[in-house]
C-alpha cells in the first residue's frame, strides 16, 4: 500500500465524528463496513484513493459520505447514463442534494442543474465522462467548489475496457486541473494488472490503494453441462428462484429474444434487453426491471453495469463469457442485499469451439489475440476446474490461500478427475489419421461417429469405417467423447479452424501422442449441484430467507406498500427501502417512530416521509 497524496487544502476532520454522524443520521446504518471507515476518512483529510471492492461492498458510501462531510460538491463521473436519474432519486430520497448531466436532458434541465450546482445548491453532481470535455462543462466547474472527483466504473481505462468507454482515458486530466481536489477512482474487478494499469491510466500512482476481498460468500457459483440450456434454465428458475428477480445473459441478439419467448411461454415473466431493439422497449423494459419486483430480463451483457438493484436473486449464463473479470462482474450483480443468490453458468463444446474462433477472426494483432486468449483460457479454467470455484475466482483475482467454501457446485458435488492420456491419444489420433491417409478434416460430431464405430450415411460416403481407428473408443459414450474435445480444446491439446469448424492439431498435441505428455480430464458429476435449502434456493416464493414464519405476512405487506409507493413517486421500489431493511421492520415490529428509526437503513430523511405509512400497515397486521 503505497503513501497518501494529501491535497494540502482540505480541513482536517473537526471535532466529533461526521463521517459516522452521516452514516447514521442520512443513510441509517450505526457502523461501518470494513474498509469503509478509513477510505472515508482517506478522502475527507483530502487523499487521493484507489478501492478495488466486491459489487454490493458499499463502494458508493466511500465518495458520497466525503462529499457530504467536505464543503463543496462531490463530482461523480460515470458511465451509467442510462441508470442516473434513478441514482439521484435513490440520494434525493435520502435528503441529499443530486443531479445530474448527460445527453438525456434538455436545455433547460441542464441549465437548471448547473444553476444549482453554481450556486452551490447541490452535495453531489454526477457527470458522464464526454461531459468533461465539453468546455462550457469545465468552466461550469471551475465557478463552484469541488469536494471530490469520484471515478465510478474504474476499469474502464483499462486496456480490455476502454474500447467501452475511451472517454475515461481523458480523465487524468483532471489533477492537473483541480491539483488540490482529492480524487477517488472505484472498480468492482481488477486483476493485479488492471489494478496498476488504473493506477497508471488515472496518474493514481501516488494515491493509497484499498483492495477489499473479492469474495461474495453469499453468491453460490455453479456451472453444468449444457443439456437442451433453456430447458436446465427453465429448471431452475422453476425449481429454486420462482418468482425471483434475475438477469439472464446470452451472447446474441436472437438467442435473447428466443430465450425471453421460451420462458414467457412457461409462464415465467421475462422480457428481452439487447442493442437492437427499440430504444423505447430498451428502456422501457430496464425501468420495469429496476421497478417491478419478480422480473427476469434476458440480455446482452451491455445490459446491467452499475444497476443497483439490491434484490436480483440469480444470474445466469447460456453462454461462456469471455473473460473471468466479465463473468465475475455480470455475476456480481446478483445478491447486491448481502441474501443468498445463484450464479449459474450452462457450459459446452460449442462455446469453447464459438469462443477459439471469435479470437482467431477477431480484429487486431497477435498481440492482442494472444491477450483475449489469456482471458479465454482463465475463464475455461474456472469451468474445468475440479477445486473450489470460489478459492479459483480468489485466485485469480490476487487473493490465494482461501479456503474450500462448501458453498459451490464443485464443494457441494465433487467431481472426480480422471487419467484420460489414453482417450486422448485416441481422438487426437483419429484427427491425424484422417489427415494423412484421406488429406480431410471433420468437426467434433464425425470423429465421435469413427470413434463409437458409428456406420452412418457419412462415414459410409468417406469410407471412414476402414480406418484403423474405427472402433477404438467404443469404452466411452457419445457425451463422454464430446466432454474429452470440450476439455483438450480447453487445455490447447486441440484447435478448431475454417469455417466448419473442423478439429486440427496443435503444437503441445504431439507430447500427448508420443506419451511424454499426462491428460487429466474432468469427470463431470452424474447429478449437478443443486443448493441445500436455506442456501441458495429452494424457494417458492420471494421471501427473505431465515424470516421467522410470524413476519411474512407483515414482510408480505410492507412489499406491497413499498410496490404502491414507488409507483406514485416513480421511483424504483429499493430507492424506498431495501428488502433487508423490510425484513427488519417485520421481524422488529417497530411501535413508534422511535423505534423505527433504530431499523438499520432508515435515515432521518426516510423516516420523516416513510414513517407515518410504515407504522400504519403495521398496525393493520396487528
Amino acid at each position: 500500500m503505497t503513501s497518501p497524496q494529501a491535497s494540502g487544502t482540505a480541513p482536517a476532520i473537526p471535532g466529533g465524528d461526521p463521517a459516522l454522524d452521516v452514516l447514521g443520521r442520512v443513510f441509517g446504518y450505526d457502523s461501518f463496513r470494513g474498509e469503509q471507515r478509513e477510505i472515508i476518512e482517506h478522502v475527507i483529510g483530502g487523499g487521493d484513493a484507489l478501492v478495488l471492492m466486491p459489487t454490493g461492498g458499499g463502494k458508493s458510501l466511500c465518495y458520497q459520505i466525503p462529499a457530504l462531510v467536505r464543503p463543496g460538491v462531490g463530482v461523480v463521473v460515470s458511465p451509467l447514463i442510462a441508470l442516473m436519474q434513478d441514482q439521484v432519486d435513490a440520494l434525493r430520497a435520502l435528503g441529499v442534494r443530486a443531479g445530474f448531466l448527460n445527453s438525456t436532458q434538455d436545455l433547460d434541465e441542464r441549465r437548471l442543474v448547473e444553476a444549482e450546482f453554481a450556486a452551490g445548491e447541490l452535495d453531489l453532481l454526477y457527470l458522464a465522462p464526454e461531459r468533461l470535455r465539453v468546455d462550457s462543462t469545465l468552466r461550469l466547474l471551475e465557478r463552484g467548489k469541488i469536494a471530490l472527483f469520484a471515478i465510478d466504473e474504474a476499469h474502464c481505462v483499462a486496456q480490455w475496457g476502454h474500447d467501452f468507454r475511451p472517454d475515461y482515458l481523458q480523465l487524468s486530466q483532471l489533477h492537473e486541473r483541480w491539483p488540490d481536489v482529492p480524487r477517488i477512482a472505484l472498480t468492482a474487478t481488477a486483476t493485479r494488472a488492471t489494478h496498476g494499469e488504473i493506477a497508471s491510466r488515472l496518474n493514481l500512482q501516488g494515491a493509497r490503494h484499498f483492495v477489499a476481498s473479492f469474495d461474495r460468500p453469499n453468491i453460490q457459483y455453479r456451472i453444468e453441462p449444457k443439456n437442451e440450456p433453456k430447458k436446465q434454465l427453465l429448471a431452475l428458475l422453476k425449481g429454486e428462484h420462482a418468482g425471483d428477480a434475475g438477469i439472464v445473459y446470452c451472447l446474441s441478439r436472437a438467442s435473447v429474444e428466443k430465450t425471453a419467448a421460451f420462458l414467457a411461454e412457461n409462464g415465467v415473466d421475462a422480457v428481452p434487453y439487447h442493442a437492437g431493439l427499440d430504444a423505447r422497449v430498451r428502456a422501457a423494459n430496464q425501468a420495469r426491471f429496476l421497478r417491478e419486483d419478480g422480473l427476469v430480463v434476458v440480455a446482452t451483457i451491455a445490459f446491467g453495469m452499475g444497476i443497483d438493484k439490491p434484490d436480483v436473486r440469480f444470474v445466469a449464463h447460456l453462454d461462456l463469457p469471455k473473460s473471468v473479470e466479465g463473468y465475475y462482474q455480470e455475476t456480481g450483480r446478483a445478491g447486491r442485499d448481502g441474501l443468498p443468490s445463484t450464479a449459474w453458468l450452462a457450459y459446452g463444446l460449442n462455446d469453447v469451439v464459438q469462443q477459439r474462433r471469435m479470437i482467431d477472426t477477431s480484429e487486431g494483432d497477435a498481440e492482442h489475440r494472444r491477450r483475449l486468449a489469456a482471458h479465454l483460457d482463465a475463464m475455461l479454467a474456472l469451468c474445468e476446474t475440479v477445486e473450489c470455484r470460489r478459492v479459483r475466482l480468489l485466485a485469480y483475482f490476487g487473493q490465494e490461500g482461501a479456503t474450500a467454501c462448501g458453498n459451490c457446485d464443485t464443494c457441494l458435488t465433487p467431481p472426480k478427475s480422471w487419467d484420460g492420456t489414453i482417450a486422448a491419444q485416441k481422438l487426437l489420433s483419429t484427427v491425424v489419421r484422417l489427415k494423412r491417409e484421406r488429406n480431410q478434416s471433420f468437426g467434433v460430431g464425425q470423429i465421435v461417429d469413427i470413434l463409437l464405430g458409428r456406420r452412418t450415411a457419412k462415414v459410409l460416403r468417406f469410407d471412414h469405417d476402414a480406418l484403423s481407428v474405427f472402433g477404438i473408443g467404443a469404452d466411452l459414450g457419445e457425451a463422454q467423447w464430446r466432454g474429452v474435445a470440450r476439455q483438450l480444446l480447453a487445455q490447447g491439446l486441440l484447435a478448431v479452424q475454417g469455417e466448419f469448424n473442423t478439429l486440427v492439431l496443435t503444437d503441445d498435441s504431439a507430447d500427448v501422442l508420443g506419451g511424454r505428455r499426462e491428460v487429466l480430464l474432468r469427470s463431470e458429476p452424474e447429478k449437478p449441484a443443486r443448493a441445500p435449502r436455506g442456501a441458495s434456493g429452494g424457494r417458492k416464493k420471494p421471501a427473505p430467507v431465515d424470516l421467522p414464519a410470524e413476519a411474512l405476512p407483515v414482510f408480505e405487506r410492507l412489499r406491497a406498500w413499498r410496490g404502491a409507493t414507488a409507483k406514485e413517486q416513480g421511483v424504483p421500489a429499493y430507492v424506498i427501502f431495501h428488502d433487508a431493511t423490510l425484513r427488519e421492520i417485520a421481524t422488529a415490529r417497530p411501535g413508534s417512530l422511535a423505534e423505527l428509526g433504530a431499523v438499520s437503513g432508515v435515515g432521518e430523511n426516510k423516516l420523516a416521509k416513510f414513517g407515518d405509512g410504515i407504522l400504519e400497515v403495521l398496525v393493520q397486521e396487528g
